[in-house]
């Protein structure tokens, strides 16, 4: 990026360079220079912000107002979040990069996220449309053992379908398509786990 929004670049923005002398407190093999990925320790921020997003659209859902009320809160702090997002990243304040949640991704990623609530509080909680919701109900009822089993199990999972059954299955639409087709099986197979707690009522919570 140029100019100011040259602050957010990979690696060579503010955060990074509080990583360089944070992480580098901590005994270590090699100093930390940088991360390959990008990512860095003060995201957890603008990671926060967007989780207390969530929390204050819980809280709307569950206030006394009324259902259009609460669909027109949700319409209008969704379109708020995208149209605020996207003038800091238009005007040169602020890039919207995912990579590092960027305050701007936090505004233009959360409004985005709150306008998808509104069409499900609508089709699910006013339209009443609930039939096909069932599978999204396996996971919501256990998401943290959903969550835990794509971050522990997700690579032996791939593992083993390559072992098991080798890249050609998977390579039938090009090797493009591939990891899609990974990520599907996988994801049906934590599913099928989560179906198997659901009805034995075995519920991960906190």
């Amino acid at each position: 990026l140029s100019g100011f929004a040259a602050h957010w670049d990979k690696n060579t923005n503010l955060a990074s360079r509080f990583d360089q002398w944070f992480l580098n407190l901590f005994p270590r093999e090699t100093p930390f220079v940088f991360n390959r990925g990008g990512y860095l320790t003060l995201n957890f921020i603008p990671s926060l912000v967007t989780m207390i997003f969530g929390l204050l659209a819980g809280g709307v859902l569950q206030s006394a107002r009324s259902a259009q009320a609460k669909l027109r809160l949700l319409l209008v702090y969704g379109a708020a979040g995208i149209v605020l997002g996207l003038a800091a990243h238009l005007l040169g304040l602020c890039p919207i990069v995912k990579r590092i949640w960027t305050p701007s991704w936090t505004l233009f990623s959360g409004g985005c996220v709150v306008l998808m609530l509104a069409a499900a509080y609508w089709t699910i909680d006013v339209k009443r449309y609930r039939r096909w919701t069932f599978p999204l109900i396996v996971v919501g009822m256990n998401s943290i053992a959903m969550y835990v089993l794509v971050h522990v199990a997700a690579d032996y999972v791939t593992r083993s379908l390559l072992i098991h059954v080798g890249a050609a299955p998977f390579n039938a639409f090009g090797s493009v398509f591939a990891p899609i087709l990974f990520g599907a099986i996988t994801l049906a197979i934590f599913w099928l786990i989560l179906l198997w707690m659901y009805r034995r009522r075995i519920f991960v919570r906190v």
